[in-house]
């Protein structure tokens, strides 16, 4: 099997395991021919099989774009910090064994979309809020708490951060227009190191949209047990909506967490790459 190789060093402990992966998946018996992030807007090369692509969510983004742009699947080594999109899928974890299924040739594979923010790939949640403060409040400790920096930010977040005026149009249609604690736009709906809307599907050609409108912050620990519990769309005061085109009119300068990078997106408007991607998954 002919793949090429996308290892981010940067992500989790891929400082470490990018030669160890390449080891292994040359052991398997493919060829493989390594490329970084940064490369994967340039063609594939020809008779490439699959991509695999090592790292965290925002590189899975990026290496999904580019295995369906040249009609091939994708596999999946999460080496990440979260690795949200992979535990969604109940990739392994263990490296030897991810490697494994990344290479076989008969391993089954999925249908997946794609988001697009303001044309930059994703493919677990883009948000506002509360969700893009912990973010950025949970980043400088990675290293340290691994996953566990997810909760410690949402913590710090839910105490002292303020709620956001936002205004939300699903296909043109205004849904929802007030100030809310947090907006996702959500592909598979998975954020924040095992938290998850809940409600999504994976084929129905649409994104999701769920706004946790600005009341107490008491009901804030509600509503992040049910993001904890993948059921924060089933609330009667959670507004839940799909559609084609998703648009979140922010102030200016507003964070939005994309698969755990936060960027300022102006204007926020949030599409699906056309076919979406067919991803290796267990048997």
């Amino acid at each position: 099997m002919r793949i090429v190789l996308v290892a981010n060093r940067l992500s989790g402990s891929g400082r470490t395991d990018a030669d160890r992966i390449l080891e292994l998946i040359t052991d398997a018996g493919a060829e493989a021919e390594t490329r970084g992030l940064d490369q994967l807007d340039e063609p594939l090369p020809a008779g490439t099989e699959r991509v695999v692509v090592a790292g965290g969510d925002g590189s899975v983004g990026v290496a999904a774009r580019a295995a369906a742009g040249a009609g091939v699947p994708l596999a999946v080594l999460p080496t990440g910090t979260a690795n949200d999109f992979a535990n969604a899928l109940n990739l392994p974890t263990e490296l030897a064994k991810a490697c494994g299924l990344a290479t076989d040739p008969a391993a089954r594979t999925e249908h997946r979309e794609i988001g697009l923010a303001c044309g930059q790939p994703f493919v677990n949640a883009a948000a506002a809020g509360l969700s893009s403060v912990a973010s950025r409040l949970a980043k400088p400790h990675k290293k340290r708490l691994g996953a566990l920096a997810y909760a410690f930010g949402a913590v710090r977040a839910g105490l002292t951060a303020p709620h956001t005026p936002c205004r939300v149009l699903v296909d043109g249609d205004q849904v929802f227009d007030g100030d809310a604690w947090s907006v996702v736009v959500a592909v598979s709906g998975a954020f924040g190191g095992g938290s998850n809307i809940g409600g999504t599907r994976h084929d129905d050609d649409h994104l999701d949209v769920a706004v946790v409108p600005a009341r107490s912050r008491f009901a804030l620990v509600r509503h992040g047990y049910h993001m904890r519990r993948g059921m924060l769309t089933q609330q009667d005061d959670v507004p839940h909506h799909r559609g084609r085109v998703i648009e979140v009119d922010v102030p200016p300068g507003t964070e939005f967490n994309v698969d755990g990078d936060p960027r300022p997106l102006e204007p926020a408007r949030f599409t699906l790459l056309d076919g979406g991607v067919r991803v290796v998954v267990p048997g």
